[in-house]
């Protein structure tokens, strides 16, 4: 019968990469010693990128919720993309956030283009009001207005995005 007494604790990490289906297996059956999981973190870097995320997902998938933890804290302190499922939550949520915040600093360089391509004064109070917004949808507004607008400040002229 196989059995975490059966199972080698790995703590090399040449060893790990040499051997990362049986360093899978140890960290299953030995996470809970933090040298284990770090000689698999570290092998896992020496491994092609498919391999390394099998790997890793298998051994995340299998081992206790300690063993997880400690997985996702010694994986975030290192290169390697993490792949458990608390990262890909995490990692999705900020990529999303870093694309709204893209979005709307492009916005802002695009309102500032028009009012600059108009000829229009762009007093410093002005500048900082539309690149501190990141409300899109009245960047989008204003770059609208910045084409029509005679001056800087005539661009906020209306009730509804002071709610903003």
């Amino acid at each position: 019968m196989l059995g975490p007494g059966g199972i080698p604790a790995i703590t090399d990490p040449q060893q790990a990469a040499a051997h990362p289906e049986l360093a899978t297996l140890a960290v299953m059956a030995h996470g809970r010693d933090r040298k284990v999981v770090e000689a698999f973190a570290s092998a896992l870097t020496e491994l092609p990128h498919d391999y390394a995320a099998k790997y890793y997902a298998h051994a995340y998938d299998m081992s206790m919720p300690e063993v997880r933890h400690l997985l996702e804290e010694i994986m975030t302190s290192t290169d390697w993309p993490v792949h458990s499922p608390f990262a890909r939550e995490h990692y999705g949520r900020g990529m999303a956030e870093g694309k709204t915040e893209g979005r709307a600093e492009e916005a802002a360089k695009l309102v500032l283009l028009v009012m600059d391509a108009r000829g229009l004064d762009v007093p410093d109070d002005v500048r900082a009001r539309i690149t501190s917004c990141t409300d899109l949808a009245l960047l989008e507004t204003w770059a609208a207005r910045a084409a029509t607008a005679q001056t800087a400040h005539d661009m906020f002229d209306g009730a509804s995005e002071q709610d903003r």
